[in-house]
């Protein structure tokens, strides 16, 4: 049984990454976390309450959320049935961060998924900041969907890497049987510099992948001398892929790509969902 957790703040960019992890999961048997967190203001001292009209503050917000995580499940409820999924709604009053994590490590959570824009509209300020800080801080795998994102099966899954890393097996694993649930092709994808040669260590990860990958179908392509941007883009138009992963510790990738596109020039960044694998 898979274990999600889906944060929330009832935006509609949460609903869409709600969705696509429904349809993404839709064959499978999964408990899915429904998490709102009231995050703590960061003027708030230790030890501070803040009343208003009588009552707890906090108490008010968790009961305010409470009302409505009822309602999503009912707007759940009016999508096709699905009996593997059972649903679990969550209301926290604390830092977004460490609720993620907590509710993560305690219920053992398989996978987070993320919209990348919130309900202000922000990108880079709200969700964006903390899809971010969850990939940083928080070693557990991310699905983060762009809001632009809508849910067909992945044919195929871009799996960017310069083979300077030796490969975790739990975070090859968590790849594999992304591809295993739609039948995927995983495309590793290499970006290296002109006339640029593999290292005898980028050899010896390049194989250790190619023969831990032996049992999903999987192809090998290298494209050089264009940026990483550009690189990933046409990459991505050309095979028709439908989701990227990478290894967390290229976080710089991420917040160039996800975040902080390059408005003209990247189309891609707000339709195809980031896998984000952690060691």
């Amino acid at each position: 049984m898979q274990k999600l957790l889906i944060p929330t703040d009832f935006s509609e960019n949460a609903w869409n990454a709600l969705k696509y992890g429904l349809e993404l999961f839709k064959k499978t048997e999964c408990t899915i976390n429904l998490l709102h967190v009231d995050s703590i203001p960061p003027y708030s001292g230790a030890g501070t309450s803040v009343r208003a009209a009588g009552e707890n503050f906090k108490d008010i917000l968790l009961k305010e959320s409470k009302i409505s995580l009822q309602e999503l499940l009912a707007r759940i409820e009016k999508l096709p049935s699905n009996d593997r999924h059972t649903f679990v709604p969550i209301a926290l009053y604390d830092y977004f961060v460490d609720a993620v994590k907590r509710e993560s490590e305690t219920k053992k959570i398989d996978l987070i998924i993320m919209g990348t824009k919130g309900a202000s509209g922000l990108k880079e300020a709200t969700i964006g900041s903390n899809t971010g800080d969850i990939i940083s801080k928080i070693k557990c795998p991310l699905l983060a969907v762009p809001e632009d994102a809508s849910f067909s099966p992945p044919k195929e899954i871009a799996f960017a890497t310069d083979y300077h890393i030796g490969y975790d097996p739990k975070v090859l694993d968590t790849l594999i049987n992304m591809a295993v649930l739609h039948n995927s092709v995983i495309r590793v994808l290499h970006i290296s510099k002109k006339d640029e040669e593999l290292s005898d260590e980028q050899v010896k990860n390049k194989d250790f992948l190619d023969d831990y990958l032996v049992d999903v179908e999987h192809g090998f392509h290298s494209l050089t001398g264009i940026k990483l941007a550009s690189a990933v883009q046409a990459f991505t138009e050309s095979r028709d892929i439908q989701m990227i992963a990478m290894v967390a510790k290229n976080l710089n990738f991420f917040q160039r790509i996800l975040f902080r596109p390059e408005v003209a020039k990247i189309s891609y960044h707000s339709k195809v969902p980031f896998l984000v694998l952690h060691e």
